[in-house]
């Protein structure tokens, strides 16, 4: 699934060579097998962060963006419930952090939310907010790579 607008839709390529590479990685690598941690696929300019977890309730879970990469979050076990709502409509919680590429906000009024299942992935750009982590009908544990493609 990749939602966009249609005023940058044409702004980045969703099949380049970048990101091309950051799909093979996730089809051909043992995904299961893999620790916790970052693994290089391309230095700074494409690698995966594997995570893993047990899902949380919303309401304890923040929305963030990065300026700098894309995120490719992809799941290899469990479920989540990803929200998602355009960076432009919501207030930062606290000013952008350079050092980790991250910014948090404040809960919007209204965000969209998709079911992500074993197998799933969404694509996520500089101008999308997003809240992972969160638990479908009941906390689960997830284990998740997160391919980080810089813009």
């Amino acid at each position: 699934m990749l939602t966009s607008n249609l005023n940058v839709v044409e702004k980045y390529d969703y099949l380049a060579e970048k990101f091309r590479r950051g799909y093979e990685f996730l089809r051909t690598a043992d995904l299961k097998a893999l620790a916790v941690g970052r693994v290089d696929i391309d230095g700074d300019d494409i690698y995966a962060n594997v995570q893993e977890y047990t899902s949380l309730k919303a309401d304890t879970c923040k929305f963030e963006a990065h300026n700098r990469y894309f995120d490719i979050q992809y799941v290899v076990e469990g479920e989540e419930q990803f929200g998602y709502a355009k960076r432009a409509d919501l207030t930062e919680e606290a000013p952008y952090d350079e050092t980790n590429d991250i910014v948090f906000f404040c809960e919007p009024e209204e965000a969209g939310t998709v079911l992500l299942k074993e197998g799933d992935c969404i694509v996520v750009a500089p101008e999308d907010a997003h809240k992972p982590r969160c638990q479908a009908k009941e906390a689960c544990y997830v284990k998740k790579i997160v391919i980080k493609v810089r813009v």
